[in-house]
């Protein structure tokens, strides 16, 4: 069957699935997981891309930058000996948070956008999550493709290349 496959797959740490987070918001909830891969170079040499010219143009761009991403919060938690405590969140209206990061009670959302200007629209989910959970002072974070580190409406605005141990 598929998730016997998949289950090697994930022994085998070609890919892991990101499980849905059920704090519901009074929301019905999308629980299906997410499936990424472990190796982001494998994956795009799947998807057929050889050089970086293909992939900057390619219609897959953004959920490879988000597997980049994702695969290195994975493995930053275990490297520092922590459980991976890695979620998304969607809504069945289509309103998501790429990661959301456990620690006990406490909840992170980070959102991963790929482009590489920042642009106001990439904080909607996480104003709208923080919205939904009554907590509007939340801390929230947006990883992107750019280059400049900043703070926007209360949210952690972050370059990929810029993330470390105390991000994650």
């Amino acid at each position: 069957t598929a998730s016997s496959w998949i289950s090697v797959l994930e022994a085998s740490y070609i890919v892991f699935l990101l499980k849905p987070h059920y704090r519901n918001f009074n929301k019905r909830l999308v629980k299906t997981p997410k499936l990424y891969f472990c190796d982001t170079g494998f994956a795009a040499w799947l998807l057929g891309i050889r050089d970086p010219e293909q992939l900057s143009f390619h219609a897959q761009r953004g959920a490879l930058f988000e597997t980049l991403v994702a695969t290195e919060f994975l493995k930053a938690r275990f490297n520092q000996g922590m459980q991976s405590n890695l979620y998304f969140w969607r809504d069945s209206k289509g309103l998501e948070i790429d990661l959301v990061l456990e620690e006990g009670e406490a909840l992170k959302p980070v959102e991963i956008k790929s482009g590489q200007t920042y642009v106001p629209e990439f904080l909607t989910s996480l104003e709208k999550w923080r919205e939904l959970s009554g907590r509007p002072d939340l801390p929230a974070m947006l990883v992107y493709g750019g280059e400049k580190e900043m703070t926007m409406r209360k949210i952690k605005v972050l370059p990929w290349k810029k993330l470390s141990a105390k991000d994650y």
